[in-house]
């Protein structure tokens, strides 16, 4: 089967896989390409990677128009995700009401698990968060960094540490079996992303990327949305 080549942040995996097979009776394609940090997905368009469809930051989608590499009148906003604390699936939740709770629960942990602390979304965030709160040296060696936030959380499920925690967006935690959202991150510390999608101008299937985000943004599959972790983007 032709397939659809999608670049995009790994927050959208779990909503996109979960469309796949309705967009394949539709268009006649699959969905292919890579889930994985926005920044690392970004350069891979950059670099000429066949590309269709983008699902990214909004921010960074629009540089990418500006750069010529999306067509500015396709781009449409997802929806908006949290970056959000994960426990292991049966071990007790975590209750962060405030900073002094968030930094009495990372301390606490011997394994934080998250995404690329330079390329991600959330793992940027984490790294900001850390130095916040005055623990970043502090907790250095217990951080378990991976690829992505998927990857992270794959990890988080199968860790043997005796109180691990992870960190990543809320969408890429619901799709991870062995793992559970615990909470949201406290006032101060929070961070809501809006993922937007956009044609690249490079595209060969222009016309069925631009399906894949109607399909993904329909009234109809509001309620998906809302399972997968994405909240209405504000306004």
């Amino acid at each position: 089967m032709t397939r659809l080549n999608i670049l995009s942040g790994g927050a959208a995996q779990g909503l996109v896989g979960s469309l796949a097979p309705a967009f394949a009776a539709k268009t006649g394609l699959d969905i292919g390409g890579e889930f994985g940090a926005v920044g690392a997905m970004a350069d891979k368009l950059r670099n000429g990677a066949p590309t269709d469809v983008v699902i990214l930051t909004a921010a960074l989608v629009a540089t990418l128009a500006e750069e010529k590499l999306v067509v500015p009148a396709t781009i449409a906003d997802i929806g908006m995700v949290e970056t959000a604390l994960a426990v292991r699936a049966g071990d007790p939740p975590l209750m962060v009401r405030d900073e002094a709770s968030l930094r009495e629960a990372l301390l606490a942990s011997d394994a934080i698990f998250v995404p690329d602390i330079k390329a991600s979304t959330a793992g940027i965030h984490v790294a900001k968060v850390l130095a916040k709160l005055g623990i970043a040296d502090e907790v250095a060696g217990r951080l378990h960094v991976h690829p992505n936030g998927a990857t992270a959380m794959k990890h988080l499920a199968a860790s043997g540490a005796r109180r691990p925690i992870g960190c990543t967006q809320a969408t890429e935690i619901i799709n991870t079996s062995g793992v559970v959202l615990s909470d949201s991150l406290p006032p101060d510390c929070e961070l809501s992303t809006v993922y937007t999608a956009g044609v690249t101008t490079r595209a060969a299937h222009a016309a069925q990327a631009q399906e894949l985000i109607d399909l993904l943004r329909g009234a109809d599959q509001e309620e998906l949305r809302r399972r997968a972790g994405f909240m209405k983007a504000a306004g």
